[in-house]
């Protein structure tokens, strides 16, 4: 062991905080970045922000306020084509009809039932708009909320907290509750949207909020995320020092995605942490006191691998925990026949997949979409009852796995194929971003983009059967009687 005196140990610490000092300018910061809006809702704001058109009304006035304190401090001309807070710019979302990072509301008469649905954290409406039109023209009213934080600029999300979101979403439920007349209100959960669904259906059934939901649906949840996410709470307090500003984000990349930031900050990091631990923690106390815990009718979309949030923990800390018999978990597997012997695998999926489908003593049913064989890019969904062995097969008529791609990925399960913005193919409309399929080759580090952010899937090859299956699901829970 190396032994240091104080004076030098003292010494080696005002050294290693001068040179973090000095190499954490905030000359990266943007407008964007920095500036706070104080139009935003939070948690303190409800005396004031009671109903839908409330929130509506301040999220007017929210916008008002991006535009002069974002847009209209950013600069604008064709070197600026691509970037989202340059006025006119191809990625600029105010110059189409509507714009998706705003709330929505998808009305009707005579409603079979309620949808709110919910995106994931640095989302946006956005991302669930096309399940909602689905809904919607299934006879339901649908709700796209906007959480506090999400659809202006980057620096929203270093302000938001946990409970301002669930403070949103209560005044999301309680607007449908009172629009369909006593029909069963469903929640659709996005990655984070997905910890907030089961916390508003555990305060429900706690008679702490209304209405129970129907039933849940969650795609890509984060019910774990990685430890890592620990540690932001600690550099996010750092970020309050002279010359750490940098440290307020976890990363800082150009903003050229019109409907999600690519810059994400430390404190956002810090929300789905403890978000996550709480609603894991309420589960596993309602576990201790009975054995199964009681939650509306649940169904989880997750692929099997996902770089954002664990999968494992959607099993062991969520479904594995619930009451038996009206639970599913919908798995997407890797292209088997895209990797099959390959070595430049890192991470095959094959032992969770294997758990599931080789376990005789899990309460939820299971369906993994995979390949008909390790020769086909053709689909198949095996499906296996709650605490059985027995799985049977189901080809998926005109499913296969398009060419190049290996697997899906957890921002690609709500996105169709033919979105405009993130789909398969570019639009005939040139004069707004496309950011799905790209083949793009060249030398590296010649573009601001990450590599690793292009090779990124971004839509769903096999989001009609995503649908589908959410579609009949919300329809056989569409009853009080249950």
């Amino acid at each position: 062991m190396i032994n240091i005196n104080k004076p030098v140990l003292s010494a080696l610490i005002i050294t290693v905080i001068a040179v973090a000092l000095q190499s954490c300018s905030s000359a990266q910061l943007k407008p964007w970045h920095t500036e706070k809006l104080t139009e935003e809702f939070s948690l303190d704001k409800t005396d004031e922000i009671k109903t839908f058109d409330d929130y509506l009304a301040l999220e007017d006035r929210l916008y008002k306020q991006l535009d002069e304190e974002v847009y209209e401090k950013s600069e604008a001309g064709p070197e600026y084509i691509l970037d989202r807070y340059s006025p006119g710019s191809a990625a600029d979302p105010r110059k189409l009809e509507q714009d998706w990072n705003r709330s929505f509301e998808l009305t009707t008469e005579n409603p079979l039932g309620g949808v709110l649905l919910l995106h994931g954290m640095s989302d946006s409406p956005y991302a669930l708009r096309t399940l909602g039109k689905a809904l919607h023209q299934k006879g339901y009213w649908v709700i796209g909320m906007r959480m506090p934080g999400h659809g202006t600029a980057p620096s929203g999300l270093r302000y938001i907290s946990r409970h301002d979101m669930a403070a949103a979403v209560r005044i999301g439920m309680s607007h449908l509750e009172k629009k369909v007349a006593g029909q069963p209100v469903h929640m659709v959960g996005y990655s984070t949207g997905a910890p907030l669904s089961v916390e508003f259906a555990l305060d429900a059934l706690e008679g702490k909020s209304t209405p129970v939901p129907g039933s849940l649906v969650l795609v890509s949840p984060a019910i774990g995320i990685h430890a890592a996410a620990g540690m932001a709470s600690f550099k996010d307090s750092m970020s309050n020092l002279p010359g750490l500003d940098e440290w307020s984000f976890l990363q800082i990349q150009p903003e050229f995605d019109p409907y999600k930031y690519n810059s994400f900050a430390t404190n956002a990091a810090d929300v789905v942490h403890t978000l996550t631990r709480s609603v894991a923690s309420r589960i596993a106390e309602r576990a201790a006191e009975k054995p199964e815990v009681i939650l509306p009718p649940t169904i989880v979309f997750k692929s099997t691998v996902d770089a954002t949030v664990t999968t494992n923990a959607v099993v062991d800390s969520l479904l594995a925990r619930l009451h038996p018999d009206r639970h599913e978990l919908v798995l997407f597997d890797i292209n088997r026949y895209a990797v099959v012997g390959s070595r430049l695998l890192i991470d095959d999926p094959a032992p969770l997949t294997d758990r599931v489908m080789n376990a005789n003593d899990l309460p939820f049913a299971v369906t993994l979409v995979t390949n008909e064989n390790p020769q086909s890019t053709s689909v198949i969904s095996k499906y296996k009852k709650p605490f059985s062995l027995d799985a049977s097969s189901k080809l998926e008529h005109g499913v296969a796995w398009p060419p190049g791609v290996i697997s899906l990925s957890h921002v690609a399960l709500p996105i169709a194929p033919d979105d405009s913005l993130y789909g398969q193919r570019a639009p005939d409309n040139e004069d707004f971003i496309f950011l799905g399929q790209m083949a793009i080759q060249g030398e590296r580090d010649l573009l601001q983009i990450p590599a690793d952010w292009m090779m990124r899937l971004r839509y769903n090859p096999f989001y009609d059967y995503l649908e589908n299956r959410m579609l009949d699901w919300v329809s056989n829970n569409n009853s009080r009687e249950k």
